[in-house]
């Protein structure tokens, strides 16, 4: 292989991964769309799955049949994904992010790079579909206090209640724009437990009004008030006191509630 070829190999584009370039070499030609495909999505999630210890990121491949369904969100997302997709299973492909979505600042970089690293023409054998839904949600991490890179109370918040919301305007007309046949639907942010490091209990109620202020601007955008669905119950689920994550009891029930969302608007 040659100096240029093997350079073109390590670094495709922009995209700081090691991905699939158009129409390189015999080999890839060689092999089906869903194995092109399939690589370049494990190229894109790297090590990530292992990290989570979940299937929420294992490849799956579009269906002509199925509506395409897409799962945005941070980590609470990334443990309920694997329920709905099961709830979804005879009714829908269920994709997420191929990250934790982290947030709102990071919600429209991490959309293109996603629509670069795996459709066409970027990909050349790579996904030619529409978004049928689009559920989505940031909020815990706009809310959470660093100190560097450490949960702090003491440290800065990640977005102000001005920078969030005009974070999320920019995401909804982003949304509308790129993907204007897409049914959308917002999941609120789940409940902030007292002693939560570096996020302050209520801080989630008072995001989600916020939130809520921007979408009475977009009244086709559905709300699943996935906060109010998991309050009653976020004690019981927690996987300790503080932390802003749940057994899998809590996302199973979560999981099942998205799905049930998602159906409706199939």
């Amino acid at each position: 292989m040659k100096r240029k070829e093997f350079i073109k190999v390590i670094g495709l584009g922009g995209l700081g991964v090691s991905l699939i370039p158009n129409g390189f070499s015999s080999n890839f030609s060689a092999k089906t769309n869903e194995e092109i495909c399939r690589l370049q999505w494990e190229s894109l999630c790297g090590n990530i799955g292992e990290v989570y210890k979940t299937d929420a990121f294992k490849y799956v491949h579009p269906q002509k049949q199925k509506p395409n369904v897409l799962i945005y969100g941070d980590s609470i997302s990334i443990l309920y994904t694997s329920e709905a997709r099961t709830q979804l299973e005879d009714k829908a492909t269920v994709f997420r992010l191929f990250k934790n979505g982290g947030s709102s600042q990071n919600f429209i970089p991490n959309m293109d790079k996603l629509q670069e690293a795996m459709f066409q023409p970027n990909l050349k054998e790579g996904w030619d579909f529409k978004w049928d839904i689009i559920h989505f949600n940031v909020g815990l991490h706009d809310l959470k206090y660093l100190k560097g890179k450490n949960l702090n109370k003491e440290g800065v918040q990640v977005a102000s209640i001005s920078e969030y919301k005009s974070n999320l305007n920019a995401i909804c007309e982003y949304l509308k724009s790129h993907f204007p046949k897409a049914k959308l639907i917002f999941a609120t942010t789940t409940p902030v437990p007292a002693n939560a490091k570096g996020r302050f209990e209520g801080d989630s109620i008072v995001y989600n009004k916020a939130a809520l202020d921007v979408l009475k601007n977009y009244p086709d955008i559905v709300i699943n008030d996935l906060y109010s669905f998991t309050k009653p119950h976020s004690e019981a689920w927690a996987q300790e006191p503080g932390n802003v994550h749940y057994k899998d009891v809590g996302f199973l029930a979560q999981g099942k509630e998205v799905a049930k969302i998602i159906a409706e608007q199939l």
